[in-house]
Parts: C-alpha cells; structure tokens; sequence
C-alpha cells in the first residue's frame, strides 16, 4: 500500500508513519523541513516539500491529511490566525486539488480536525450529529473540513477525525504539564469543571488504521476516548499517579491577560464529546479510561517515573 501523509513530521504523524511504515506501506510525506522526515517517520520514508514533485501518474491508495501549525501557542493576532488557516484549510484545498489532478484517485482520504469544532458547550454531551457554538476554533475547524470533504467529489471516500486532546509519550499535551505537576504545581484551569475530550495516541493511529481498512465508512468521526472528564479529574488522576499534591488553580482571569480571550477559550471552555460512529463500527477503544492511558503513558515516557500502583 502506498500512503501519502501530510504534517508527517509532528507528534502525530511521526508516530503513525513509523507504525505504517513498520507494516509494510510506502510512504510519501509533504513537510516543510525533508530533512527531518526520514529521522521522525522512518529510513525508508520518501520526502516532498510541495505537491507539484509528484507525478500526476503516482498512484496512492490511501492520503492522511495532519498537516497544521499548534494552535495552543502564541496569541491569536491576525497573523497568527492567518498561520493556522493557511497550514490547515489552504494547504487541505492544495492537497485536494491535487487529487483533482491525480490520475488514478486514492480510494479514502483521512483528514484531521479537532473537536474544537463543536465550541464550548458546558456539560451538554456531544456526538457527531450535534449543533456547534460559533467561535474562531469552529470557524477554522469548519473550514478545514469543508476543504477536505470537496475530495468526495472526484469519487474519493474521505474521512474526517475530530480528534479531542492526544496523550502520547513522545510530545502533545503532557510533555510541558510534566515538570510542573512533579514539582507538586499543577493546577487546575479556572474552575475546573469544564470537560475535557481526550484520546490515547495508540488509539488514535488505530482508528486511522481502522478507517482506512473499512470502504463502507465515510463522513465525520469522534477521536476521542468514550470517557471524558473534567478538567479537575484530569488534574487530580495526574498529580495521583505522579504521588504530587495538586492544590492550586489558575484563575480564569489570568489566563485571559496572558493568552487573550480567544485563545484562552481553548482551556476555559470544553467539550463533552462521545464517538458514537466509531463504537457504532464495532471499533474497541484500547484505553477508554483516562486513568490507564495516563499510566501506560507515563510509564513510556521515563522508565524512571515513579506512578501510584
């Protein structure tokens, strides 16, 4: 089988393209820095900067579309936001029209998007039917989407995986929250009631698996774990493995000085998000409780960290 992956290179990518790579696909990665790609996706990874180094007569059986700048980071000024549409919905129209071009269409198109696109909604539980609050994050996530799903109309299945926040031991949500919360200063965000929708990395690579190797499913798919939790519960499973007190709590108000109001959202609001279509498939969740992926993660990233039985 041959793959063509795009954000190939980042915490994601890299793990899914040594994972294929390892079965027995060729790949092809679209990055921006080719150097790094045989490093991060494997010796025999053949790298591309642009789409127009392809051959219109190179045929793909599958496309992984995980190209886009981190949108936790710098402030969300104009140029900010202009980065992370450009690496995300321009590139994505790119990729299709590419496609377009092909000669010999992929049978499926994966194609990354996050459950920011539903918006904050309190406690409200979410699946992939439900109605979205507007905001930049659903406006980007909605656009990304759009431009991924015009791959339909060159006969392409494609598939969109809303993924929630990615555990994994090689980058991602708690390589910075590590050496704060063994210091004993994790904190919970604000009040600490606002839901947080979350994937283990090996779950993930294993729903895109899953996608690709199903020619009966198509549309819009929850990559989160079938258990949510809050944003306190995350705090106090993590500070218990780690055998840390966890007391204190950033205040909302502080965290909209330091990262705006926008972007702050990110961290003050949530999203109760279920994968109804995935468990519908008979797809089986390998660690669907948060407490198991923490410690399997935990114990990945540093054989010396000391977790709670």
């Amino acid at each position: 089988m041959r793959i063509l992956v795009t954000g190939g290179t980042g915490f994601i990518g890299s793990q899914l393209c040594q994972e294929l790579g390892g079965g027995g696909a060729r790949l092809v990665v679209l990055s921006r820095r080719p150097d790094c790609v045989r490093d991060r996706c494997g010796l025999g990874v053949a790298a591309i900067t642009a789409f127009s180094e392809l051959s219109p007569s190179l045929a793909f059986d599958a496309v992984i579309n995980l190209a886009g700048e981190p949108v936790v980071g710098p402030r969300w000024t104009d140029a900010r936001k202009k980065l992370l549409w450009d690496s995300r919905v321009e590139l994505t129209r790119s990729l299709v029209d590419y496609i377009g071009r092909a000669e010999v269409k992929p049978k499926v198109l994966i194609s990354g998007s996050a459950v920011g696109f539903y918006g904050d909604q309190g406690d409200r539980i979410l699946d992939e039917t439900s109605a979205h609050a507007d905001g930049f994050g659903h406006r980007l996530c909605e656009a990304w989407e759009s431009a991924a799903l015009r791959a339909a109309d060159f006969g392409v299945r494609v598939c969109i995986v809303r993924a929630g926040v990615v555990l994994g031991a090689s980058g991602g949500l708690l390589a910075p929250l590590l050496p704060v919360f063994r210091l004993g200063l994790g904190a919970r965000i604000g009040s600490g009631e606002q839901w947080m929708s979350w994937i283990h990395l090996r779950d993930y690579i294993a729903i895109v698996r899953w996608l690709i190797a199903a020619p009966e499913l198509s549309g819009i798919f929850n990559a989160t774990a079938p258990n949510p939790v809050t944003n306190r519960q995350f705090t106090e499973i993590l500070s218990g493995l780690l055998r840390r007190p966890a007391f204190l709590a950033v205040p909302a108000s502080v965290l909209r000085v330091l990262m705006g109001r926008e972007m702050s959202g990110l961290l003050l609001g949530g999203q109760r998000v279920l994968p109804a279509r995935l468990l519908e498939s008979g797809f089986r969740f390998r660690y669907p409780e948060l407490e198991m992926a923490l410690r399997d993660t935990l114990t990945r990233m540093s054989g010396v960290l000391r977790v709670s039985p």
